[in-house]
C-alpha cells in the first residue's frame, strides 16, 4: 500500500483490479483512502487527488464539526444513550456485585462504595458490550446467507476513528462499542458494511454494488450516523 501526502492530508492508496478511481473520506476522523486500477502510476493519482482537495477538505471539515459528547463522568442525573434513546443515570453505591439495570426512563448503575469514575466507566462499558452481544449473533446469522459470507468471529472494543473494521482473510469483524448508543438500524448498517468487506476488502465497485443490493438505504444510514454525536474515547 502506498501513501500520498498532500500538505496535512495523508491518503492511503490501494491498487486493485478495478476500472475507476475511488476516493473516500471516512468518518469519524476524516481518514482518506484511494482505490485505483492496478497499474496506475502514483504521480497520476497524486494529480487526481490534487483536483479533489477542496472536496476532501469539505468532507473532513464536516466530520470535525460534528457534535461531540462531553466526556461522561458517570454521576447521577447525567444523560446517557441506549439504542438512540436518552436516559438519566442513577448511581447507587451498594455493598454488592456491580451491575446495571434499565427501565423506561432511567439507567441505574450500581457500584461498591468508594468506586471512582474509572470503575464506574468500566462497569458501564461491560454492560454496553453485553447489550451488543445480546443482539449481534442473531443479526449476523440473519445476514450471513443473504450476503453469502461466514463471520468466524466478531469483537467489540472502543474505537476512536472507526465504527468498524474487518479482517477478510480470517473472517473476523470488529465493531465500535459506541454503536450501542445509536439507533439499532445503524448498528445493522455498520455490521452489513463490514460483512460486505469480507467479500470486497476495499470500497470498490463490487463493494458498492453489494451494499446497493443488500442494504439499499446505506447512504441514508451513513449520513445519519455521521450526524449523530461522537464520544471522545
Amino acid at each position: 500500500m502506498d501513501t500520498l501526502q498532500l500538505g496535512d492530508i495523508e491518503i492511503a492508496v490501494t491498487r486493485k483490479d478495478v476500472k475507476h478511481v475511488h476516493l473516500s473520506v471516512h468518518p469519524p476522523e476524516g481518514r482518506v483512502t484511494l482505490v485505483a486500477p492496478s497499474h496506475t502510476r502514483l504521480d497520476v493519482l497524486r494529480a487526481y487527488a490534487i483536483t479533489r482537495l477542496s472536496w476532501i477538505r469539505k468532507q473532513q471539515t464536516a466530520f470535525h464539526a460534528q457534535v461531540r459528547e462531553a466526556p461522561r463522568r458517570h454521576v447521577t442525573r447525567e444523560s446517557h444513550y441506549l439504542w438512540g434513546q436518552r436516559y438519566l443515570l442513577d448511581v447507587q453505591y451498594v455493598d454488592a456485585k456491580p451491575g446495571v439495570r434499565q427501565d423506561h426512563k432511567r439507567i441505574t448503575l450500581m457500584v461498591r462504595p468508594g468506586s471512582g469514575d474509572a470503575k464506574r466507566a468500566d462497569v458501564m462499558h461491560e454492560w454496553h458490550k453485553a447489550q451488543l452481544h445480546a443482539v449481534l449473533p442473531d443479526l449476523i446469522r440473519a445476514w450471513e446467507p443473504r450476503i453469502g459470507v461466514k463471520v468466524r468471529a466478531y469483537y467489540l472494543q472502543r474505537m476512536k476513528t472507526r465504527w468498524g473494521s474487518c479482517n477478510h482473510a480470517r473472517g473476523h469483524i470488529r465493531l465500535n462499542t459506541e454503536l450501542v448508543k445509536k439507533p439499532r438500524h445503524l448498528l445493522e448498517y455498520v455490521l452489513v458494511h463490514e460483512m460486505a468487506h469480507l467479500i470486497a476488502p476495499t470500497h470498490d465497485e463490487r463493494f458498492i454494488s453489494l451494499l446497493d443490493e443488500h442494504f439499499p438505504r446505506w447512504r441514508e444510514a451513513r449520513a445519519e450516523l455521521n450526524r449523530l454525536p461522537l464520544a471522545d474515547v
